[in-house]
């Protein structure tokens, strides 16, 4: 059971994961479909904007807290010396690269016409922090790294895919944008969730190594939790796939309802694998 400090390191971890993978996941899918979001966009913004302010609060906070881990003390917050010290270490350049990505998403969404190019250019800067710091750099590999950033990119499009889906399928009046718009996402799913998931499981291999770790170990069973989500995942996106959105592309006003029902399910477990991931890089060690 991680202290009190550990368990605050979880929660700040976890509101990054929903704060920049949220921003960066709605302006992914501002840039490929525009045409359909439309009715939503300047929601979407505002919940870019809001998101991104979460994660740049948690970045702050997440890098007080290492400081108050090392002093085993809330004065560790705010002790020059200690802050000082760390931001000399790679948590230091990793603040950096969260603290100039929030900066561009929020510059970004405040600029018309071509600002959500800057706002994704700064939350791929954000996500690329993640592969500085923690169980990936000890691999040593920047094809790791780079494997770790494609796999975030494929998560924060799926995150950022929830809202605009789920607001467009409860507005009757969109039903044909919305029907057209969870197919073409249907459709970049197909290659998305298999690099999701292919690059997922080779990290897993990469930190485990062997079935012993995997089964008998406080990271490898965490591990095995956050595959039982993932599949859970699966099995509500290809209902949404395969019998809602080709319902909806038929005109059944029934069949936006459930989407949308289904979609604030996804969005429930989507949360406990995010906080499994952040349990994971945060007080789990991998097996030696």
């Amino acid at each position: 059971m991680p202290d009190i400090w550990g368990i605050a390191a979880i929660l700040a971890k976890l509101a990054l994961y929903v704060g920049f993978a949220g921003s960066t996941g709605l302006m992914i899918v501002s840039c490929l479909y525009c045409g359909y979001v439309a009715p939503i966009h300047r929601v979407m913004k505002r919940q870019a904007r809001a998101l991104a302010c979460l994660a740049l609060a948690a970045t702050v906070v997440g890098f007080m807290l290492r400081g108050a881990a090392l002093t085993s003390g809330l004065d560790g917050m705010v002790d020059p010396e200690m802050l000082g010290l760390l931001w000399q270490t790679p948590v230091g350049d990793v603040l950096v690269y969260r603290l100039v990505g929030a900066a561009l998403i929020l510059v970004g969404l405040s600029i018309p016409r071509f600002g959500h190019w800057i706002a994704l250019v700064g939350g791929t800067l954000a996500l690329w922090s993640f592969a500085q710091i923690g169980h990936v750099p000890e691999l040593e590999s920047v094809g790791v790294q780079l494997l770790l950033l494609l796999h975030l990119l494929c998560v924060a499009f799926w995150v950022g895919i929830f809202c605009p889906l789920r607001s467009m399928a409860l507005m009757p009046e969109h039903l044909t944008d919305a029907a057209e718009l969870g197919y073409r996402f249907g459709q970049t799913a197909a290659l998305i969730v298999p690099t999701l998931i292919g690059a997922g499981l080779w990290m897993a291999w990469l930190f485990v190594g062997n079935l012993q770790g995997l089964v008998f170990t406080g990271y490898g069973q965490a591990l095995l939790f956050k595959v039982l989500l993932v599949s859970l995942l699966m099995i509500l996106a290809a209902a949404n796939k395969l019998r809602f959105v080709p319902a909806m592309q038929k005109g059944e006003g029934k069949a936006a309802q459930r989407l949308a029902r289904s979609i604030e399910v996804e969005a429930i477990v989507l949360l406990a694998v995010l906080a499994t991931t952040a349990t994971l890089t945060s007080v789990l060690t991998l097996p030696s």
